[in-house]
């Protein structure tokens, strides 16, 4: 609920034009045959069912292209509402909104961990989606700032040809194994919003209000060896091209790394990870308030949650979605007590003492 500026969006208009599907494996959007059929019989209409609504909608996102692409353009398909993204991180995009208080030019902030957008409640309008009864309520937000669209585990990547088999790592206090020093990938927390929740995991696994969770940040980050990223992506990016040996990241983007040809494997750390969910949010005072309303609806309807995981590799949080396939069910997923409100009522302490934890001056 509190940041500044931006720096360095990326802006493209996307065109109006067909696509057959609402996801996709291929990071250049195309889509599956199945997604086709369901995308044809649903072209004409809105969200809702009812006609066309047009007009615009400005959408900030610190998602991949990979998964914004085939969403944002099935939704102009299925509405006739013209979207304009603006991709960056999700801590500067933040800034962005709150630098606009007074003149939003966005309408919808379109990913980033749930707790970053609470933090950042009050730039945003409240709204219970047209979906919220079949949204599992683990994932809500009470205050309806924000509505959740996916559930997002986090995990240890490592790369298959530089670790040898039976020495990977179990969980997260093995990433502190002077063996992995300078060889670990991870994100500054001030510019990731998914790094911001993976130093949270830690304080909940480790212990949080006792000290030893920010005993075990400050080991952690010294056999980082100074090769903090500025980004989540390059952590997933380094892995799979052998820059770094193991990675601490989003079980979605190891998937689709995974899936993808790279020879990585996945770790769900033995002394238990988070899935906290990302979410959308409505900017308050938006411009085009209704079509923004209506891409939110559109996020978490049945047919796009369905293909979540299927084509996103990402775990849905309706409760009647498609059960997902080939990894573990989320029962089986050892999980830390994550305090949800802790996280976003501390984000702004959190960073602080992370960035003086880095500096120097918290030793």
């Amino acid at each position: 609920m509190r940041k500044k500026w931006y720096a360095g969006a990326v802006v493209t208009a996307l065109s109006v034009s067909l696509l057959a599907g609402c996801g996709s494996n291929d990071p250049k959007g195309s889509a599956s045959p199945e997604a086709g059929q369901a995308s044809e019989s649903a072209s004409s209409a809105a969200p809702d069912g009812g006609a066309k609504l047009g007009g615009k909608v400005t959408i900030y996102s610190p998602n991949q292209a990979e998964i914004n692409n085939p969403i944002l353009k099935e939704f102009q398909t299925r509405t006739g509402i013209e979207v304009e993204l603006i991709s960056g991180g999700t801590g500067e995009l933040l800034k962005r909104v709150q630098a606009e208080e007074s003149n939003p030019l966005g309408d919808v902030f379109f990913g980033g961990g749930a707790e970053s957008l609470a933090a950042y409640g009050q730039y945003f309008e409240v709204y219970e989606t047209k979906e919220a009864a079949n949204i599992g309520d683990a994932y809500k937000d009470s205050a309806n700032h924000f509505t959740p669209f996916s559930a997002l585990p986090m995990i240890i990547m490592y790369n298959k040809d530089l670790v040898k088999e039976g020495e990977e790592p179990q969980g997260w206090q093995d990433l502190l194994d002077p063996k992995w020093k300078g060889k670990i990938a991870f994100a500054d927390p001030a510019k990731s919003g998914s790094s911001f929740t993976q130093i949270v995991t830690f304080l909940s696994a480790f212990g949080r209000d006792d000290g030893k969770g920010w005993e075990f940040v400050k080991s952690f980050l010294d056999n980082l060896d100074g090769k903090m990223l500025s980004g989540s992506s390059m952590v997933y990016k380094g892995v799979a091209d052998k820059e770094f040996t193991l990675g601490v990241t989003l079980e979605e983007a190891a998937l689709r790394n995974l899936e993808g040809g790279a020879n990585v494997g996945i770790i769900y750390p033995a002394e238990g990870t988070s899935a906290v969910p990302d979410g959308l949010a409505v900017i308050k005072g938006a411009k085009n308030m209704e079509n923004a309303k209506a891409f939110v609806d559109f996020a978490v309807s049945k047919d796009v949650q369905d293909m979540l995981q299927k084509e996103f590799k990402r775990r849905p949080v309706r409760t009647d979605a498609t059960e997902t396939q080939g990894i573990p069910a989320s029962k089986d997923i050892k999980l830390v007590d994550y305090d949800f409100d802790w996280a976003s009522q501390n984000k702004d302490e959190v960073i602080k003492k992370f960035t003086r934890i880095v500096t120097g001056q918290d030793k």
